[in-house]
């Protein structure tokens, strides 16, 4: 089961809605992440058996489905996912407390129970679009409330971008989870995301797991690539530690 000091905490985004060109990912970069992510695009197009057919490949799996909606439904889809599996699963921490308590409870039902990491605010997302949103406050607060709330209700951590780990680990302490995408090498584009940081900068802040995909994904040698933030991510934990 992950814990926050996993030897490795890069978890690859598998983007893709095939399965041939998933588990060959998962085949290129097999020792060099420490687990796969596997999101919406991925799940609708090859569903349950899909997760099955990449967790073969033997890696730890990452379903980030961020479930959302009343507490019943929620919990029925948690206890499908858990089935599955899966050694992380997101819903939304915006579904509130009620639809918190039941996801966690739900995976606790399960004989191999997947954390429950709860979504806080996409890193697609700034101030001027929470303001669209109606929600009158700076992201980072908006983070934090969320944050709590998650942690209040017994998930084992959130998803936060890069922008707001530093704070968020004063407020939560040293053992929730925190999940990081919006990571970039140093100078790459950062496409649809707005919150961004390198791999480094991030986990010397304080962040747990790492979601990388274009950074690996579409690199020419996915294999280098995957070093490189490997390599990235230990000098930073080693800066940390001293």
């Amino acid at each position: 089961m992950l814990t926050p000091t996993l030897a490795n905490p890069i978890f690859c985004a598998v983007d893709t809605p095939d399965l041939a060109a998933a588990r060959q990912l998962a085949r290129d970069v097999t020792g060099l992440v420490g687990g796969l992510k596997l999101g919406l695009e991925f799940f609708n197009a090859q569903g349950p058996a899909g997760v099955r057919a990449v967790q073969a490949e033997g890696q730890p799996i990452f379903l980030d489905l961020k479930l959302h909606d009343i507490p019943n439904t929620v919990a029925g889809a948690t206890r499908s996912a858990a089935m599955l599996g899966a050694d992380m699963l997101t819903v939304h921490a915006a579904g509130g407390p009620a639809m918190l308590m039941a996801a966690v409870a739900a995976a606790r039902e399960a004989a191999r129970p997947p954390k429950i990491i709860a979504v806080t605010v996409l890193t697609s997302l700034d101030a001027k679009d929470l303001d669209l949103l109606g929600i009158g406050r700076p992201v980072s607060e908006q983070v934090v409330r969320l944050a709590v709330l998650a942690q209040e209700a017994g998930c084992d951590g959130v998803v936060c971008s890069p922008a707001e780990v530093s704070l968020l680990r004063a407020e939560v302490g040293p053992d929730f989870l925190l999940v990081v995408p919006g990571v970039r090498a140093a100078g790459a584009d950062v496409g649809d995301q707005k919150r961004v940081a390198t791999a480094g900068a991030a986990v010397k802040a304080g962040a747990d797991v790492l979601v990388i995909g274009r950074g690996i994904t579409a690199a020419p040698d996915r294999r280098a690539a995957a070093q490189a933030f490997f390599e990235e991510v230990a000098a930073a934990r080693r800066a940390r530690a001293h």
